[in-house]
This record gives C-alpha cells, sequence and structure tokens, in this order.
C-alpha cells in the first residue's frame, strides 16, 4: 500500500443518505432539502425529526415527537450529583462529556438495532443535553439548577434553564434557528469520531460521548470561542487592517476565515450574519460585530484568491455573546445542536455495518534486538 491521504482527506469512508456538501457552491442540504430553507420556514425539533428518520414529519409525528422530548428533560437527581462535583475551573465540555458517559448507565441501550431503542435514546439525549449543559453553567457558579419547563419550547426552554427567565419571540427564533444551522455537516471529525464508535456497535450515548471529545479540539468546535478572543484582541475597526496585513504576512491563521471543505462563503454564516443583524436591530449593535464585518472584508482583500472565505464560527459566538451566555458554552451549545447528526448517522452506520478497521503505512524499523537493561 503506497497511497496515502494525511487525515483521510477526500477519502470516502461511508455511504450516506442525512446529508449533503457541495463546497463549490456553497450548498448544504439536509436529507436533500436546501439548508436555507429549513432554516427559513422550520424549526429545530421538526428539523431533528427529518435528520433522524428521514423525512419530514406529519402533524401527528410531529407532535408525539416534540410531546416526548419534553416529558424527558428532566434528569436524574445523580447526574446533578455528579455535576456539582465537577471542578468550576473545568471547560463545559469536559463537564458534558462526563455527564453523556453517565447517563448511559441510566438507561442501557445495548441492542443498538432495535428502533425502539434508538428512538427513546435519541429524544432523551436530544431532551438532556440542553439541561445539563444550563445545570453546569448555573452550578459552577454556585446557583442552583433550574428545571425545564414542559409549556416551552426547545430553544426557549434551554434559555430559561440559563437565566431562570423566559425569552422573548425574536431572540428565541433565532436561537432556534442557529441550532438548526449546526445540527448536521455531513463527514466531519465528530461525525467521523462517532461512526467509528457505532460501528463496533457501541451504544448510542458513548457514540454521542465519543464525538464530544471530538468537537473539543480548537480545530473543529472550539473556534467561535477564538473568533471572540482575535476581535477582542483587535479591540476597534481600525486596527481591523494592520492585525489582517500582519497575520497574512507570517502566513498565520485567521480564526473564523476559510474552511476545509467551503471554497466560498459558507452558506451557514450567510444566515448568521443575516440572524445577527436582525438580533442587534433588537437588542442593540454590538462593537464587536462591526469589527467582524470590517475583519471579513479586509480578509477577502487578501485571502479571497486562496478560497478562504468566512465559516460558521466567524457569526456565531457574537451572536450567543450578546444573548448573554458565556464563552466557553458556544461549544456545548453546538454539542447540543449536532447530537442529532451524529445520531442520524450512527443510526444510519448500523443498518449495514462494517468496524472500521483502516491500515496504516509502517515506517519504523524491523528486526531490532532487546537490550537488556543493564547495557542500556
Amino acid at each position: 500500500m503506497t497511497d496515502f491521504s494525511p487525515g483521510l482527506a477526500g477519502i470516502p469512508a461511508a455511504r450516506s443518505k442525512v446529508s449533503y456538501l457541495d463546497g463549490s457552491k456553497g450548498l448544504l442540504e439536509y436529507r436533500g432539502i436546501p439548508l436555507d430553507i429549513l432554516a427559513q420556514k422550520s424549526h429545530f425539533i421538526e428539523t431533528a425529526y427529518l435528520l433522524l428518520f428521514g423525512n419530514l414529519p406529519s402533524a401527528s409525528q410531529l407532535e408525539k415527537f416534540d410531546h416526548d422530548i419534553r416529558m424527558h428533560r428532566r434528569i436524574k437527581y445523580r447526574i446533578v450529583d455528579l455535576i456539582k462535583c465537577l471542578p468550576e475551573s473545568g471547560h463545559p465540555m469536559d463537564a458534558l462529556q462526563a455527564s453523556v458517559a453517565a447517563l448511559g448507565m441510566f438507561y442501557p441501550a445495548k441492542d443498538v438495532l432495535d428502533p425502539e431503542i434508538q428512538y427513546l435514546s435519541a429524544v432523551r439525549l436530544i431532551a438532556k443535553l440542553p439541561t445539563m449543559i444550563a445545570a453546569y453553567a448555573r452550578l459552577r457558579r454556585g446557583d442552583d439548577h433550574v428545571q425545564p419547563r414542559d409549556d416551552l419550547s426547545f430553544a426557549e426552554n434551554f434559555l430559561y434553564m440559563l437565566t431562570e427567565k423566559v425569552p422573548d419571540k425574536v431572540m428565541s427564533d433565532i436561537f432556534d434557528t442557529c441550532l438548526i444551522l449546526h445540527t448536521e455537516h455531513t463527514m466531519n471529525a465528530s461525525t467521523f469520531s462517532g461512526l467509528v464508535t457505532a460501528s463496533t456497535l457501541s451504544d448510542p450515548y458513548t457514540v454521542v460521548s465519543s464525538a464530544i471529545g471530538t468537537l473539543m479540539g480548537p480545530l473543529h468546535g472550539g473556534a467561535n470561542e477564538q473568533v471572540l478572543t482575535m476581535l477582542s484582541e483587535i479591540g476597534t475597526v481600525d486596527k481591523v487592517r494592520p492585525y489582517i496585513e500582519a497575520k497574512v504576512r507570517a502566513k498565520e491563521k485567521i480564526m473564523g476565515l476559510g474552511h476545509r471543505v467551503y471554497k466560498v462563503k459558507d452558506p451557514r454564516a450567510i444566515i448568521l450574519q443575516e440572524l445577527a443583524k436582525r438580533l442587534f436591530e433588537h437588542l442593540g449593535t454590538s462593537p464587536l460585530y462591526e469589527i467582524a464585518v470590517e475583519v471579513e472584508k479586509v480578509g477577502e482583500e487578501f485571502l479571497s484568491d486562496k478560497k478562504v472565505y468566512a465559516n460558521v464560527d466567524f457569526y456565531s459566538g457574537i451572536l450567543y455573546q450578546k444573548m448573554g451566555i458565556e464563552t466557553d458554552f458556544f461549544t456545548p451549545i453546538f454539542a447540543m445542536a449536532r447530537v442529532t447528526g451524529w445520531l442520524a448517522h450512527a443510526f444510519e452506520q448500523v443498518k449495514d455495518n462494517h468496524i472500521f478497521r483502516p491500515r496504516e503505512i509502517y515506517e519504523g524499523e524491523h528486526g531490532r534486538p532487546y537490550i537488556s537493561i543493564s547495557d542500556r
């Protein structure tokens, strides 16, 4: 074997009907439906059903799915106790991974081919991740966690659990659309990690815990935090150009610009920018947004010939910050949405399962002698 592609770049690793991406056209579809249409007309729970089960739900199917998720939002008191024991200085993604792994012990799901177990596992994971994230956000500050409310929508309930205040409709609608944009994105690193775990026939909670661990990395899910750090470091609009010029000269990465697949502006970034405008019109502008717009403009001057444009992380952090969400919770929110895509791929994987076992190219020595410790 002589062919080698670092990171498996461009190597097909699975067949899927879950989503489709054309990086040259900036096209992303969930089950064949363009993302911009779903962002405009759907909501997160309906989109989650579409990804998991292949079709938009009927009215009765959607009612049942939404009801089941509302009824499974609460978490065991022992999960709460576990979260209380975690260090408040830790990253929320570590807390989320630990909580999800523990969650699987309360809801054994070993028969991963059973449709009922798949359904209940998906419902519980979609329903309980927001509760666990919000619980850690409050408990690490010394506040009691807030119980979920069955009468609130998915987006409303999460924001309520964070603040104990019901958000207005503009904010909850924008947040719901943000979740849709982060729900799925073909064969990214965390989805692949989840697929490898699923291929061993591990339960859905282990699959999601594995994917969360992959999403933690700054090259995958943590970039929106780094975008805010960059914008804060720049400080003012007039400092953008010298900052970008220095980065380009040093051949350093500019956070939030560029994507492994998209050769045009990320379609999710286009929608997120419009959502940001809408939110700032509602709540007042953010100086970081003005800096971000200038970064994107100047960045295109220097990098468009290399097909480097704004990606999904570029505007999402600014939105979440304006909503009052702490910076280190941006990636857990990413996971809260992406759990649906991870599970859709995992359930697809086990239908015609083949355990992942790629080969490696060995570049070490052969036949080395063993040297006793006295002679080393």
